[in-house]
């Protein structure tokens, strides 16, 4: 029923000595959903291939997986919310249009800046975000982007600048 060796398996197994006790309608209701979440389970696992192989056809994608914290999914998902880097003007614009600068409030003589706009793919910011922090925490090598970044920390905003900065360095 279940590859073998998967963590799948080993839920299933669990599910399947949990159901035991059960009645006959409640154990085939469960065991049916057991066998939906396995067919969902393989799809994701083929799509997640796929994707791999695209992303390592392509040459943006390989360039930004070049970027520590970034691997395949987010170098993919990065570049189908930018689609073409050229209809950007400069580099800082991308980081907009993703949302990741400051809202501005104006009014008269007042111009203040608030938090991140938010404005644009939401998984994409999420994504390079969780790149980000990544890149700080976990990456052992030095380089110019962390050494920026770590420099930023005190600033409880570097994750969100360090984003930005992937996002701007790679469009």
């Amino acid at each position: 029923m279940v590859d073998k060796g998967s963590k799948f398996e080993t839920f299933a197994l669990r599910i399947q000595e949990a159901i035991n006790n059960l009645d006959e309608i409640s154990r085939s209701s469960i065991e049916a959903l057991v066998c939906s979440l396995e067919a969902i389970e393989k799809s994701l696992r083929k799509l997640d291939k796929m994707l791999s192989e695209q992303g390592e056809k392509d040459d943006d994608s390989k360039l930004l997986t070049t970027v520590p914290g970034v691997g395949i999914i987010v170098a993919m998902t990065y570049k189908a919310a930018i689609d073409n880097p050229h209809r950007f003007e400069k580099s800082d614009t991308v980081g907009a249009y993703i949302g990741l600068t400051p809202r501005q409030y104006s009014s008269g003589e007042v111009d203040r800046h608030g938090s991140i706009s938010k404005m644009g793919p939401a998984e994409c910011r999420s994504m390079l975000y969780e790149a980000a922090q990544t890149m700080l925490t976990v990456t052992k090598r030095t380089f110019k982007l962390k050494n920026w970044g770590c420099e930023e920390k005190r600033n409880e905003k570097s994750n969100c600048s360090s984003s930005k900065k992937i996002s701007c360095n790679y469009a």
